[in-house]
């Protein structure tokens, strides 16, 4: 009996699979999913803590919904358009709707101070700001005396 299950369209196991959905933070995508469009995600570190960049155009950010559980960070929106319209001649109607949704999760590290944890959204990117905590900040190089 194996851990490593194949799928019979690919012969390649899909722990590669699982591999290229998994983010370096330990976040998830839904990849291969009805409905679904992925926006690409930057995530930038420096002395202060994190920035996350996600791209979504054409968005409010009435559309966005991030949760933050047990440190860990969900980016969500869920989008449904609806149009309508009648031809004159006879009682036929059309109608024309499109859904898309999209879930990402990020495992955040302990550095990360979740109480000042903020979001923006401009021009198609929503900007998360993961701040460190304070002690978790790189300290300032100083001399410690022998007593």
């Amino acid at each position: 009996m194996s851990l490593i299950k194949t799928n019979e369209a690919n012969w390649l196991p899909s722990v590669f699979d699982d591999m290229f959905k998994t983010d370096w933070l330990g976040g998830t995508t839904n990849v291969n999913s009805i409905g679904t469009s992925i926006p690409a995600v930057n995530i930038r570190e420096d002395e202060d803590g994190f920035a996350v960049s996600v791209a979504a155009p054409g968005k409010k950010k009435e559309d966005f919904n991030i949760e933050l559980d047990n440190d860990v960070l969900t980016i969500s929106s869920e989008e449904k358009k609806e149009n309508e319209s009648s031809e004159k001649q006879g009682s036929f109607t059309r109608r024309e709707f499109s859904y898309s949704t999209f879930k990402r999760a990020f495992s955040l590290p302990e550095s990360v101070d979740s109480s000042k944890i903020s979001a923006a959204y401009n021009d198609g990117v929503l900007e998360i700001a993961l701040p460190n905590r304070e002690e978790a900040k790189v300290q300032a190089k100083r001399l410690i005396e022998i007593s």
